[in-house]
Parts: C-alpha cells; structure tokens; sequence
C-alpha cells in the first residue's frame, strides 16, 4: 500500500473507461501465443493449439453393452424360448460362428456381437436351460443393447477442436486417441514486481515500519490458480535506476505485473520509467472501486499491467482485466470468471459513477436462494476480507445503492464450484433452481 503524495493526473494518458471497455481495449490486442508439444501427463489445464482426430473406429465392432446372449430378436417373439448356445465371447475375443436361428451366443460386456445376432439379451432375462441351452423369458427387440461401430469415434474424424480446454474428462479423450503427446497453446511467462520504499519483503527481518509485501504473494495465487508459474522479481525502490533495471527484465515476459508506484505522486516512478522504457500506455484509470488507479500498456509482445498498490484493489483488478488477458493468450475461449444472482442479506451504500466490485460470502436460505453478505471491512488494504470472500458482488455505476432483498450478481471468485451438499437431483428442479444455476453470464465484452 502506497502513501505517496498526489498531483493532477497527466492529460497525455487515457482516464476514466469503463470496465468493460478497459476489458475490450486489452483483448483488443490479445491473440493465444504459440503451440508447443507436451506430454499427456503434463496436458491438464492447457488448450489444444491443432485439431485431434481418432485414429480408429471406437467401438471398433458393434459390441454387447451388457453381459448376456447375443441373439436373433425374431427368435425370442415368443417367449420364453429355448436357444442353444454355441459360442462363448469375452471382451477382446473374436467370435467363432456365425449364429443361426434358433442359436445363440454367451457374451460379456465390450465383446464383438458375432454375425447372426441383432440384440443382447440381459443375462437376468434368461434361465438356464439344460445341456447347453438357455432359455430367453422375455421377447427382445433388435439393436437391443448393442453399442454400435464407430458410435464414439469414427477413423479420422475430428474428436477435439483446437481451442478445446483440457480437463480431466479431456485428457481420457486424448488418450482413447492415441495422443500420447498434444499440440497446446504455449501458458504466458509472468513476471510480478512490486513496487515501493515502504514494503517489507517476506522473509526480511520485522520492522514496524514498514508495510508486509501482500501484493507479490497473492498475485502469485492468483497467477498460479491459472496453472502458470510466476517469476517474482522482488521489491524496486523508489528509485528510477533501480525501478528501471527491474522493469527492463519484466518486459522480458508475455505478462509483467506492477503493483504500486503507478499513480501520480511525486514518488510514483512507474508509468514515467516504463514510458522511458518504450512501453506505449493504452489507458490510465478506470472508473471502478476498488482499483481506479490501473493502468495498461505493452511494449512489442509484451502485456504490462500496472496495478494498485492497495493489495485488493490489486487483487480486484487481475480479476476483472490480467485474468482475461492471461486465459485468452493461453488460448482459452471462456475468458471471465463466473457469476451468479444472490439475494443481499442487507442494504448496501454505494456512490453513482463507478462500477464497484464488495467482498461477498455466499450461503443458501432455507429455499435454496443464494443469499450474500458482506464479507466485512471493504477498506481496499484488507486483505483478511479478501480471504474470506466467495465472491465480489458487482454494484453497477448508475446505483445509490442496494436495498436488503434485492437480487445482485456475483463474480464468483473460486477457481472450481463447490458447495456443501451433493443435491444429487431427487426431485425434480424448479424454473427458480433453473435462474439460480445461470452461471456463464459475465460482465466482461
């Protein structure tokens, strides 16, 4: 957090966007960086840069989805009926005979239904007949659990697009492919410095002096959530040679992520270093709490985010503009984080003019309504309502304020959706439960 003095802002710099444009002006400029090939093992998380085709049929025969008897459905219009059976089939095997009427074939489920069956009977269908016969006690119908040739991959058809996002249900889709290595989107390289005389580094020693550097850490989570490793420069002084020596090794990066030092006060080093430095500045400032004073520049490839020195107002502002940034140069397609519609437990406060984002917690009524609440103190350097927040309700622009009752959205703030109980779907679900579970609307672009 920087207590540094203020002067009128520069003219020479863009001011005052609007969230969203400040959002459209970085995608603008945003494209998925190059492929690289990488194990499989190593695949989670990333996106395909190339398009995946199947390299077989799969299932490569139509196969039993059940174990049972592959029969002729027009054998058992009458049953019960007796059928002799004249082959046994595993998954794996090939079958022997073609089966004629009144035959029938043992099979277990994955195994290739021979030539003359057109159906599976479910062996709890069946009773043992004697000698080598069973009897079917139920008439069947053709294609009857049958799992046909091809019906999840067929030979060089496209399986997975490129742009796909690789998760878990992704990578056993990849490997039925054969893809014992992928083509995927290069992650960014990200720098994080901090900035500021008055931050203490995390292991020096304690002086009571000085302010513990928040910001590095938790925009390292942050960074870290999206699956990519930061590199942490440390802490530049308020000093221009010292300031311009770390910025010069930032900008070695696809993303260099400042915090502090970026207003206007006479000690504020940042914007005019980086300027010296070669990096053109899109915007400066955004009409939003909290987090006004943000600013975005790049210099050739590189993205170079100069951020509050407040740690939310921080951590805030990666939500709302790195995160995008980050996630679209990786490749992915859905580029925000998700929201919901919550209930306020209380009235709240807010001046017209700028957007602004309150630490919320998240917790369901007796009717299963989410209901939100302050997560406490809103002060832009307390970081412990941060980590207590589920999510940040968004207050828009034009608001006095919120009454208690009414409905917001929330920007959920977890990288996965978790909640206390399973609801494993035992009844059925309400046009209420339909407009809660609306979570792909964003603020973004």
């Amino acid at each position: 957090m920087n207590g540094k003095s203020s002067k009128p802002a520069s003219p020479s710099l863009p001011g005052g966007l609007s969230v969203r444009d400040a959002q459209a002006c970085i995608l603008g400029k945003t494209a998925p960086l190059g492929a690289e090939d990488i194990a499989l093992e190593r695949a989670l998380g990333r996106v395909l840069a190339a398009d995946v085709r199947a390299d077989r049929d799969l299932p490569p025969h139509d196969i039993s989805a059940m174990d049972g008897y592959a029969v002729c459905a027009a054998d058992t219009a009458d049953a019960p009926a007796r059928l002799k059976i004249v082959d046994d089939i595993r998954a794996g095997d090939t079958p022997r005979v073609t089966l004629q009427r009144g035959q029938c074939a043992r099979i277990m489920t994955g195994a290739p239904v021979p030539a003359g069956a057109d159906t599976v009977v479910r062996v709890e269908d069946t009773r043992p007949g004697p000698d080598d016969a069973v009897d079917i006690l139920i008439p069947v119908r053709a294609a009857t659990d049958i799992r046909r040739r091809a019906e999840n991959m067929r030979r060089g058809e496209i399986v997975l697009a490129a742009g796909t996002g690789i998760g878990p249900g992704t990578v056993g889709a990849l490997a039925t492919a054969k893809q014992a290595t992928v083509a995927v989107h290069r992650q960014p390289r990200v720098a994080i410095l901090s900035s500021g005389n008055e931050l203490e580094a995390l292991r020096e020693p304690f002086d009571p002096g000085k302010i513990p550097d928040a910001n590095t850490y938790a925009l390292m989570a942050q960074v870290q959530a999206q699956g990519v490793e930061p590199d942490l420069l440390g802490i530049a002084r308020d000093d221009p040679a010292e300031l311009s020596g770390f910025l010069e090794r930032g900008l070695g990066y696809d993303i260099l992520l400042v915090s502090g030092g970026a207003s206007v006060g006479v000690h504020d080093h940042v914007r005019p270093t980086l300027a010296a430095l070669g990096v053109a500045m899109h915007f400066w400032r955004v009409e939003m709490r909290p987090g006004h004073p943000v600013a975005f520049g790049t210099r050739g490839r590189c993205f170079v985010f100069c951020l509050p020195g407040n740690p939310v107002s921080s951590m805030v502002c990666f939500e709302q503009f790195v995160l995008p940034a980050l996630r679209a140069l990786a490749g992915h397609r859905r580029l925000f984080r998700r929201t919901l519609p919550a209930r306020l437990t209380h009235a709240v406060e807010s001046r017209p003019g700028r957007i602004e984002f309150m630490r919320v917690t998240l917790a369901r009524d007796a009717s299963g309504i989410y209901e939100a609440a302050s997560a406490g103190s809103q002060s832009s350097g307390d970081m412990l309502s941060m980590a207590r927040a589920d999510g940040l309700l968004i207050v828009p622009s034009a608001s006095k304020g919120l009454a208690a009752g009414e409905t917001a959205r929330v920007q959920l703030l977890e990288t996965g959706a978790y909640q206390d109980e399973a609801e494993l779907g035992d009844e059925p679900c309400s046009q209420k439960d339909v407009h809660r579970a609306s979570l792909h609307d964003t603020i973004g672009p």
